[in-house]
């Protein structure tokens, strides 16, 4: 074992070891949340799974950005079987350690190569559609510099990593050509990019060889432990995310279980002599420990792709709304408590809030409950059950319903409807004049 494998194995084991340290802070955040028990109808959610997560069906929705994604999300976790292989090498110092698989090794370098052209080809039209095209759910206000900026450095990672594969293969290519090395392996793209290099000598072709190597493994240890700190780590929470999503019909709100027991207890004639119910927590969120474990999964699952954000009716009609804005609000304020309790060992009030200094109430009353920013969203997540429990909040600890509300609650109230007439007037609009 030389110096090389060495220096390898220290890389990949302290890669390693800091992306499970960032990915255990996340897990800490999430389950932050309060309990949600979303283990009901396995065979729905793995089937739910199989079609959004692992089929795309919602991507798809968009043909250009559905195909171009496919590409790149299939390119990029299939090319990277090969780092198995990478490692191995890297470990013991081998070369092409699967060779030993033949023809259907050659086959699978060659699919390597072709996956890796649609990577890096659906990775430029997304910068494209991006940056010169400025699509405008790319471009709203919640986008500032850094949303912007981590997708171009994702984009442009895949481009250089997939570049660095292709160049190391047609060195290899070449080297094999030349005797140097076993053959192995088939490279129907890359040994047209060794057009390129043909006239270098072997010691150069290695040299060139070796860097593209190291290049893309320190590449992809690094991207690891970039996902945690940026909107990709969607790319391993979205199978989760769909999983665990709500099955119930879209639409259908929860009932508070404190209010539902005390509905229960007027109705009961036993009650009376019932032990006393425990206090109610607080109704609805104000910050994100009031939220579910499942809604702060969504928050880390958001893609930031704003189509429920360009779907948004009040969006559209210039509202301050935007799902996508409380998703990403709802993860910074998570974040934040997050880094105060590294910081203090224990939970510590910073006297700030999700509901108030992250997101206002102007925001979340613009919501119609239209759910047409779920039914959007290509991996599941749920925005309005964000707005609802903040609303739930607004409405029930600090009577902050807008004025039309509070009308309607009052008739509710004193005539069981919303309206503003007695029970006993109800049909006269259909009495004969």
């Amino acid at each position: 074992m030389g110096i090389s494998n060495i220096l390898f194995i220290l890389l990949l084991a302290g890669g390693i070891i800091f992306f499970t340290i960032n990915v255990r802070k996340i897990i800490r955040n999430i389950n932050l949340g309060k309990d949600i028990d979303r283990n009901d109808n396995k065979p729905l959610r793995w089937k739910t799974m199989a079609r959004v997560a692992l089929g795309q069906s919602k991507m798809v929705t968009r043909p250009l950005a559905g195909i171009m994604h496919i590409f790149v999300y299939v390119g990029f976790v299939i090319i990277n079987i090969e780092v198995l292989e990478i490692i191995i090498d890297g470990i013991f110092g081998t070369h092409r350690v699967f060779s030993f698989l033949g023809s259907f090794y050659n086959f699978l370098i060659g699919l390597f190569e072709f996956l890796a052209i649609a990577t890096m080809f659906g990775c430029i039209v997304f910068l494209i559609r991006r940056n010169i095209g400025r699509i405008k759910r790319f471009w709203s206000k919640e986008m500032t510099i850094w949303p912007r900026s981590d997708a171009n450095i994702i984009l442009i990672t895949e481009i250089l990593l997939m570049s660095a594969f292709l160049t190391m293969n047609g060195c290899d290519f070449l080297l094999q050509q030349s005797g140097h090395v076993a053959k192995a392996g088939a490279f129907p793209i890359s040994s047209l990019i060794a057009i390129l290099f043909s006239g270098m000598n072997p010691h150069s072709l290695e040299m060139l060889e070796k860097s593209c190597w190291w290049f893309h493994i320190i590449g992809i240890i690094a991207f690891l432990n970039y996902l945690p700190y940026s909107k990709h780590f969607h790319i391993l929470l979205a199978f989760p995310n769909v999983y665990y999503s709500n099955l119930q019909p879209k639409g259908e709100f929860n009932n508070l279980e404190a209010v539902t027991n005390e509905v229960k207890l007027m109705f009961d004639p036993n009650a009376a002599n019932a032990a006393p119910p425990a206090a109610p927590g607080r109704f609805g969120a104000k910050d994100v420990t009031d939220l579910t474990w499942k809604q702060l999964m969504d928050s880390y699952s958001c893609t930031e792709c704003g189509r429920c954000t360009s779907s948004c009716p009040a969006n559209q009609t210039g509202k301050l709304l935007s799902p996508r804005k409380i998703m990403m609000d709802t993860r910074k304020r998570l974040e934040e408590v997050g880094k105060n309790l590294d910081k203090n060992g224990v939970p510590q009030e910073d006297g700030k809030s999700l509901l108030g200094d992250y997101i206002t109430p102007e925001e979340l009353w613009a919501c119609t409950s239209c759910n047409a920013c779920v039914q959007e969203c290509p991996v599941d997540i749920d925005p309005l059950s964000l707005i609802v429990e903040m609303r739930r909040f607004l409405v029930m600890e600090q009577s902050a319903a807008p004025s039309g509300l509070n009308l309607m609650f009052t008739n509710i109230e004193n005539n069981g409807a919303p309206w503003q007439f007695p029970p006993t007037d109800r049909l006269n609009w259909v009495s004969e004049k």
